[in-house]
């Protein structure tokens, strides 16, 4: 221990300086940092984050002990308190209580959309975030199967439906209302429209950081209605690597932009396969979700690998984040979830930054011309 006491200014300005990686800010610009207590040569310390990622809580420790170290610091303890942004809901949302609503998407079938956007809400939940998962697939079902639960949800007060939950995810899927699971669902566009309408805005989904919704495949108006009832964060794009997957997967884009819906990240989905030798495979090729993250103008949030575990554990029952997170298809979907999070709350910072910025004079006289 120091005998010579740490100079709590120099501790402050220190801390303060530190930047958060989500924002590019320092702690003192976001006012993220509280709690400094000083014992001898320990100190303590609590940081606000906006996303739950644990890489942005690693690297935001390594620069917080490099710039006390030079003080004599030997210690410091960081209290981490997450606290997740919340989107601008519309004046008649359907979900007042959640802060973020992200659709999960393609164009194409069979890319693998369920697997990514279950095992996205089990890593976020994974994270400490309150998840709620809606498959909005009427036609193929998928999440029932993917999370190992059957059963009807039932109503407390008669006018909502409470969501079922599993590994603590609330679930909501046509699946839960069938009475026979491979009973095929035959429904026009209107009825369509009124089952997705009722499981947004009559299921009590309560308070939740993230509401991951599961599209259907193709560009239907199935985004489209959603994107008119509520106010979506954006949009995952799930691929596969090989050229006749990106044709579909582009038109998805493309509708997303007309419709207004921000790109969030693209995942491109069974990207390799590594077999028992540690040789890398590239079977549907390569590249392809790099060239839809250019073509969106968005991140490319990460590859999943083809694991056996991954088809294994979903057929259980089990996503893989949830059952194998230490495998090499968990760590990947984890990462995803983690870079998405962040991309989400470096969304919200911008937009208030936007907001929160002083006209321009020219802008100022138009205005008073007008």
């Amino acid at each position: 221990m120091s005998s010579t006491p740490l100079d709590r200014e120099a501790v402050l300005a220190a801390l303060g300086s530190v930047v958060d990686p989500t924002f590019d800010k320092t702690l003192d610009q976001l006012k993220t940092l509280g709690g400094v207590t000083i014992e001898g040569d320990r100190v303590s310390c609590s940081v606000t984050l906006s996303s739950p990622a644990e890489s942005v809580k690693t690297e935001l420790k390594a620069a917080i002990d490099k710039s006390v170290e030079p003080l004599g610091v030997s210690i410091c303890e960081v209290e981490w308190d997450v606290k997740v942004p919340t989107r601008e809901a519309l004046a008649e949302d359907p979900v007042p209580e959640v802060k973020n609503v992200i659709l999960v998407m393609s164009g194409k079938g069979g890319v693998g959309k369920s697997s990514v956007a279950s095992n996205l809400a089990l890593a976020l939940r994974r994270a400490g975030t309150r998840v709620g998962l809606l498959d909005a697939d009427i036609y193929g079902p998928s999440i029932p199967t993917m999370f190992g639960i059957q059963g009807h949800p039932h109503s407390k007060d008669g006018k909502r439906m409470e969501p079922l939950q599993r590994f603590g995810v609330q679930l909501m899927s046509i699946g839960f209302l069938l009475e026979d699971p491979k009973q095929a669902v035959v429904w026009r566009g209107p009825m369509l429209h009124g089952a997705l309408q009722q499981f947004v805005r009559d299921v009590n989904w309560g308070p939740l950081d993230y509401l991951i919704l599961d599209l259907p495949p193709g560009t239907g108006d199935v985004a489209l209605t959603l994107a008119q009832k509520m106010r979506v964060n954006g949009a995952v794009i799930v691929t596969t690597p090989q050229e006749v997957a990106l044709q579909d997967v582009y038109k998805g884009v493309s509708m997303c932009k007309k419709l207004n819906v921000p790109i969030l990240g693209v995942v491109e989905n069974m990207s390799f396969f590594v077999d028992t030798a540690g040789v890398k495979h590239e079977l549907f090729g390569s590249g392809g979700g790099q060239k839809v993250a250019e073509f969106a103008e968005a991140p490319l949030l990460g590859q999943v690998p083809i694991d056996t575990q991954v088809r294994e554990w979903g057929d259980r029952g089990t996503p893989v984040v949830q059952a194998a997170p230490g495998s090499v298809a968990g760590k990947a979907f984890t990462e995803i979830a983690e870079l998405l999070a962040t991309e989400i709350a470096a969304a919200h910072f911008k937009r208030a930054q936007s907001e929160s910025a002083p006209r321009s004079e020219g802008r100022k006289r138009l205005r008073i011309l007008r």
